[in-house]
């Protein structure tokens, strides 16, 4: 069985990494496409453009009256930010687990769409930020985990982090004990540049 998983594993990898080869493809073409037509393309991408007078009209009031209880999450974003790269600068070079890139998972690049209005490009910007600094944190705490506790859990975990498919089966204490030390070294996967 295990055999078998590992198998399933490696064709899920390889996949995800045929995925990530369309999308780059993908954003290349769509690159070349906005810099062949440039001027035709702003002109019509901002005939989709809601004028934020007529976007504020068609909102319901309820959607207006709950944005100050989305916006307040900046603050909680903002200390998890700091928080998990203060962690990280201090804690990762003790322990010779290779730094995660911030860069990596905070990407803003919607700003530039001309179909967007200033609420909008301000919403994307907001979900940008706090959706990566989710992801930004759960590979910090995936390279935690791995360097403390790589033990699978007993049940199935919904959505585990990458690194966790190489974590040792729960209640396999001999692969635990002789391959502790090699699990903690074994970030193959990681530019060794972000140290």
């Amino acid at each position: 069985m295990k055999q078998h998983i590992d198998e399933l594993l490696a064709r899920i990898d390889a996949l995800q990494n045929e995925l990530e080869e369309e999308y780059r493809k993908a954003r290349d073409e769509w690159a070349a496409k906005k810099a062949e037509l440039a001027g035709e393309f702003l002109r019509q991408q901002r005939r989709y453009k809601t004028g934020l007078f007529r976007f504020l009209l068609r909102s319901r009031l309820l959607v207006l009256l709950s944005a100050p209880v989305i916006y307040a999450g900046w603050l909680p974003f903002l200390l998890m930010d700091l928080f998990v790269t203060v962690y990280q600068s201090i804690c990762f070079p003790i322990y010779r687990i290779p730094k995660v890139k911030r860069a990596d998972y905070l990407i803003f690049d919607r700003e530039d769409l001309p179909y967007l209005n200033a609420i909008e490009k301000f919403n994307c910007f907001y979900c940008s930020y706090g959706n990566g600094v989710a992801a930004y944190a759960r590979e910090v705490a995936a390279r935690t985990e791995q360097y403390w506790c790589p033990i699978k859990h007993a049940r199935r975990v919904k959505a585990a982090h990458d690194r966790y498919p190489k974590f040792f089966d729960h209640g396999d204490a001999e692969a635990f004990q002789q391959g502790l030390n090699r699990l903690r070294r074994q970030y193959d996967d990681v530019d060794r540049g972000e140290r």
